[in-house]
């Protein structure tokens, strides 16, 4: 299969592009510019350079590719995180990315696109599995998610194929976790919320892999996620690789750290019903993070 990978040099992109050639598949990944295509070659893609805001530029880039898969994000970190116009960029990505993708894709014939989203759109559900049933709350800066799928949705006709992603809070070698570690280390939280809330962690390599399979799934919305576990057992695995005495959370939050702090049990069966997605990496430990 012909894919055309949009984000391919990001977390997830370069999580995924691995998979893809091994399953054979010819991956073209979409640059900016021509210095990120020297960066998406020197990943392995064959680069094409055109503006995911642009539907003619997109157009053309999607010509004889049999799908397109968008993980670009603009995520921002650190301080900037409780921001609300630090978003606004990862919020145009989805939102407007998303609409001038589904009509280029049309236009160029391509018949599966798949598009990230994240579970943090789900309400807290405290105790609760949260399946793609689940109730969502769309406020702040996940909502843009749920725009983009929208914008997806529109796509499953004609014999077409969407499937829309919602994945887990992402932890490994990329920068939130990165930055979530430095300040564990010192006196600063090793996860947000209550301390018996739920928290869906996943690898970013089993994103990768999720993503693959995606290419198989029919239209839907799929969990991406590993095992759900307690904040407070998530955070005392944080602070044992921050080298911190005790896992911290913080009592009082605003803005997207709130929304962090929700209580979410995800389940992810629907993907592996569908495809036979599992996790390589079931259950989160210090493994998957980086040194500090």
């Amino acid at each position: 299969m012909r894919v055309l990978l949009i984000g391919s040099t990001g977390v997830l992109g370069r999580a995924a592009l691995p998979g893809l050639l091994a399953a054979g598949h010819k991956v073209t990944g979409l640059a900016r510019n021509n210095e990120r295509a020297a960066a998406v070659k020197k990943l392995g893609a064959e680069p094409v350079v055109a503006d995911l805001f642009d539907v003619d530029s997109l157009t053309e880039a999607l010509h004889g590719h049999d799908a397109v898969i968008n993980v670009a994000t603009r995520v921002p970190v650190g301080g900037k995180l409780i921001r609300s116009s630090s978003w606004a960029e990862n919020g145009r990505i989805r939102i407007e990315g998303s609409k001038a993708l589904v009509t280029a894709a049309k236009a160029a014939d391509v018949g599966i696109l798949v598009q990230e989203g994240v579970a943090l759109v789900y309400a807290d559900g405290g105790e609760n599995e949260l399946d793609e049933l689940a109730p969502v709350s769309p406020v702040g800066a996940p909502n843009t998610s749920l725009i983009a799928h929208r914008n997806v949705e529109a796509f499953a006709s004609e014999g077409r194929i969407a499937v829309r992603l919602r994945i887990a809070n992402v932890h490994g070698d990329e920068p939130l976790t990165r930055w979530i570690l430095k300040g564990a280390s010192g006196r600063g939280p090793s996860y947000f919320g209550k301390k018996d809330g739920w928290i869906t962690p996943v690898h970013p390599s089993d994103v990768g892999t999720a993503i693959v399979a995606a290419l198989s799934a029919p239209s839907g919305v799929y969990n991406v996620g590993a095992t759900p576990l307690r904040k407070k057992d998530f955070g005392a695995v944080v602070a044992h690789k921050a080298g911190a005495r005790k896992a911290r959370t913080v009592p009082l939050t605003f803005g997207f750290l709130k929304i962090m702090a929700r209580s979410q049990r995800v389940v992810s069966t629907k993907l592996t019903e569908a495809t036979g997605w599992k996790p390589e990496h079931p259950v989160v430990t210090s493994d998957w993070f980086p040194s500090l």
